[in-house]
């Protein structure tokens, strides 16, 4: 750090404590003239700002309270003007001292922006045809103590923004925006699954055996058993349980945790949406997925039925009608310009990774081979959704092969915009071939592999009652909120984002 970044934000931090001091002076005063605000337990509001502007026909002239932060302040001599930010926007409030009171327009005048006010008046609109209330009294329901940032919204350093979220949140209405949205789209999904005859339940987030995706997790220890345990990864094999024991449509909603780095599109807590339909396949779990994206972008999106069209980051993304299916092999062969497959020799599939600068092992055959192929090149050059299947039986050890090329797996992802929003199988129910293959994962986890799954005995035992043919399907729900509410980052749909210790 330069030594002139050094003093610029010394003294910022001096500006700050002076700033500080002044407020908490403001505050000993209030208390010794018996007002504290911090003693100050409910208010009631009886209207928000947007509320008031939507409704000024009925409400002009008539009496209403409301509460939020002051934002702006304007004072004129006998009559002042100040803005105050509630939940859904601001409003203007006109302040006359001959209205308040004299000794309340004193007070007002030595409110601070960011304190948190309470105010009670009639709603009229001012010459310039503004909205406003005209105050008949005003109330301080909290001192704000540390003084807001004047240019919050410029600053480069975004790390700060998701840090402070309650800062950001304050001084973009624009983050509130994304924030309500993402609460719209949750309820929306739980609507639409309950009306497809899901049931939603709860699996343990604690679990003794590491399963149902390879990933590395987090490790806990369980004092009274003195066990180790796992912040879960994923719920597909309790979900499964619930599928041996009759319940047909099953769906959790809910935080995953994974041991792994951030970039744009990961976080170590995130949250996903895993669902199970019994006598369903993967033909089900793309109905389902179709209809609940375009169900999203008509009701958060505004999108028209059969013109489910949105924009991410500036790309046009079509959801309408029914999405492209396509082979992993297909998707390969179009971006690299020759015909892969299954099939192709391992020689001639090492070298397209060679020539593509790709790193590969030589313990892997040609199915692991293609996937790198696809996923290091593939994947990124889809736009709009398309299910990506016939995955290798070697990168998908919980699902059913295909009957016709057991080399290859009942399996898709979908692709929006060269990011997966979900991984759907026609789940495995054959215990002993599941038992194979966790076998083979236990062995990949003897090499080395931190990420390879356990053997789950009571799983195996699950599977041999019987587990029904079932479609399954997990989403990335963070994801799904970047797509619909246009945002760049996972950090930007995140509220509270995993970042490194703040240094002090």
């Amino acid at each position: 750090m330069s030594e002139l970044k050094k003093n610029s934000e010394a003294q910022e931090q001096q500006d700050v404590h002076r700033l500080m001091q002044v407020r908490l002076d403001k505050l000993n005063e209030l208390k010794a003239a018996g007002k504290d605000p911090f003693e100050i337990t409910t208010y009631e509001q009886s209207h928000h700002a947007a509320e008031i502007k939507a409704q000024f026909e009925a409400l002009k002239d008539t009496e209403v309270s409301v509460a939020g932060r002051m934002m702006s302040k304007r004072i004129m001599g006998k009559a002042s003007f100040c803005a105050v930010r509630d939940l859904s926007g601001d409003i203007q409030i006109y302040v006359a001292r001959d209205a308040v009171g004299e000794e309340a327009y004193a007070q007002f005048k030595k409110y601070d922006i960011g304190d948190i006010i309470g105010v009670r008046g009639k709603v009229f609109e001012t010459k310039t045809g503004e909205i406003s209330i005209h105050a008949e009294e005003l109330t301080l329901l909290t001192k704000s103590m540390q003084p807001l940032p004047e240019k919050f919204h410029g600053l480069t350093d975004r790390e700060v923004r998701y840090r402070q979220r309650y800062v950001d949140l304050i001084m973009n209405p624009e983050v509130r925006d994304v924030f309500r949205k993402r609460s719209q789209i949750i309820s929306i999904i739980r609507q639409f699954m309950e009306a497809d005859g899901y049931m939603e339940v709860e699996t343990p987030v604690l679990q003794e055996i590491l399963g149902g995706a390879n990933a590395k997790p987090f490790i806990t220890h369980y004092n009274a058993l003195n066990t180790e345990n796992y912040l879960r990864i994923a719920t597909e094999l309790p979900l499964k349980r619930l599928l041996v024991g009759g319940l047909e449509r099953v769906y959790e909603l809910g935080r995953q945790f994974r041991n792994e780095g951030t970039d744009l599109t990961h976080n170590p807590e995130f949250t996903s949406m895993e669902a199970y339909a019994a006598y369903s396949d993967l033909a089900g779990m793309r109905e389902l997925s179709q209809n609940l994206f375009q169900e999203i972008a008509r009701k958060a999106c505004g999108c028209e039925e059969g013109h489910e069209v949105i924009t991410y980051q500036g790309t046009e993304v079509d959801l309408s009608g029914n999405w492209r299916v396509a082979s992993l092999a297909e998707i390969a062969s179009e971006v690299t310009g020759e015909e892969l497959s299954i099939d192709t020799p391992v020689e001639k599939l090492r070298a397209v990774l060679d020539r593509y600068e790709i790193e590969w092992n030589p313990e892997w055959q040609a199915g692991k081979l293609l996937f790198e192929i696809y996923d290091e090149l593939g994947e990124k050059s889809i736009v709009n959704p398309t299910f990506v299947c016939d995955y290798p039986a070697e990168v998908s050890p919980l699902t059913k092969r295909k009957a016709d090329d057991p080399r290859l797996t009942d399996r898709f992802e979908l692709i929006i915009c060269g990011a997966e929003y979900a991984n759907a199988y026609s789940e495995l129910n054959d215990p002993v071939d599941q038992e194979e293959r966790f076998a083979a994962q236990m062995e990949a986890k003897r090499q080395g592999d931190e990420e390879a799954m356990e053997y789950d005995y009571d799983f195996i035992r699950a599977l041999e009652y019987g587990m029904p043919p079932a479609g399954g399907i997990g989403y990335g729900i963070d994801r799904m909120m970047m797509l619909f509410c246009d945002q760049p980052s996972i950090r930007d749909v995140l509220l509270f984002p995993q970042l490194k210790p703040e240094k002090r």
